[in-house]
């Protein structure tokens, strides 16, 4: 049985993991959370540098400040790590590429879903085919407890369609403060927050008397709980670096 340290244990996808793990030949055997609530049947702490339980892996679905103490007990304790929380700056990830996954392996994905980084996929083979008479929008739903906008998973799929380009896209966040024509090398991105929406990710390729939409719709936040558990064991054996969703579908090293 792999033993699985829970970062944001009392979140709602903490929660979810918390209930799969089992059935995935996995078990929680210390929760971190500095809220209270939750009937847990592990031992909680409210920060993860008070942890003294053995473990395999860290999965984290948390929130960006606690980047530095989660990162650095990991570091401490040479445990691999599964970093689902969206939202880090620009700094934390440039620390985590050149610095945390020399000395640990760490698994980073925007998003947990096998069906979203299908979506990728696809709207990358379709921005290049279409590039240069299609204009493209990205338009993001989430529930209203989310706290960043965009999602980190619409800044994913703008990232991956821009690599894919001839020419660099801006990005343009709505568009409320344009008194102008849309430019040709934009890429709109657009956030709705409301009700308990799980995660519904919209590509719109818009040409002449045409449009092509590609999407994705998670029902249950268990779709990104079960790719937390698959990357935790995924990474188990493998050294210090960095991984991704595509690492593990393609079956990387």
């Amino acid at each position: 049985m792999i033993k699985v340290i829970m970062n944001g244990c009392n979140g709602r996808m903490g929660q979810v993991i918390g209930k799969l793990v089992k059935e995935n030949g996995c078990e929680i055997v210390a929760g971190i959370d500095k809220f209270p609530g939750n009937d847990n049947k592990f031992q909680m702490f409210d920060s993860i540098e008070k942890c003294n339980i053995p473990a395999d892996v860290i999965i984290d679905f948390s929130n960006p400040s606690a980047f530095d103490g989660l990162t650095a007990y990991a570091v401490k304790n040479d445990l691999p790590l599964v970093l689902c929380t969206t939202g880090l700056s620009e700094e934390q990830i440039t620390k985590l590429k050149n610095e945390i996954s020399l000395k640990i392996p760490v698994f980073q994905s925007a998003n947990m879903s096998l069906g979203v980084n299908l979506l990728v996929d696809l709207v990358k083979r379709a921005a290049k085919f279409l590039e240069g008479n299609f204009d493209i929008e990205i338009i993001e739903k989430h529930h209203n407890q989310k706290i960043d906008a965009p999602s980190g998973t619409a800044l994913l799929i703008a990232d991956e369609i821009n690599s894919t380009l001839k020419e660099p896209c801006e990005y343009v966040y709505d568009r409320h403060d344009k008194t102008e024509k849309r430019g040709k090398t934009e890429i709109g991105i657009h956030s709705i927050r409301g009700g308990t929406i799980v995660g519904e990710h919209s590509v719109l390729f818009a040409g002449y008397n045409e449009v092509v939409e590609i999407s994705h719709s998670a029902a249950s936040r268990e779709v990104f709980a079960t790719g937390a558990i698959r990357a935790a064991k995924y990474l188990l054996d493998k050294k210090p670096g960095m991984y991704s969703m595509n690492d593990m579908l393609n079956g990387k090293v």
